[in-house]
């Protein structure tokens, strides 16, 4: 992303991160992190981007074993 620009103040440097988050029905009840995002955030401003990742089924059992 050497072409990132913040859409909020204009700055140009940023940082980047992964989040999990459970859904809803089954995956909410037993605490299963089933949807994973990449994150863009401004080091100026932290105005904060998510983008839609894919899990696997692996580690979706992985995670519901270790919670």
């Amino acid at each position: 992303m050497s072409n990132y620009k913040c859409p909020k103040c204009g700055n140009i440097s940023y940082e980047t991160d992964t989040v999990a988050m459970t859904g809803g029905g089954l995956s909410k009840i037993f605490d299963v992190q089933n949807k994973k995002f990449t994150t863009v955030t401004c080091t100026k401003c932290k105005y904060t981007e998510f983008f839609k990742a894919e899990t696997s089924m692996l580690e979706n059992i992985f995670d519901f074993f270790t919670d």
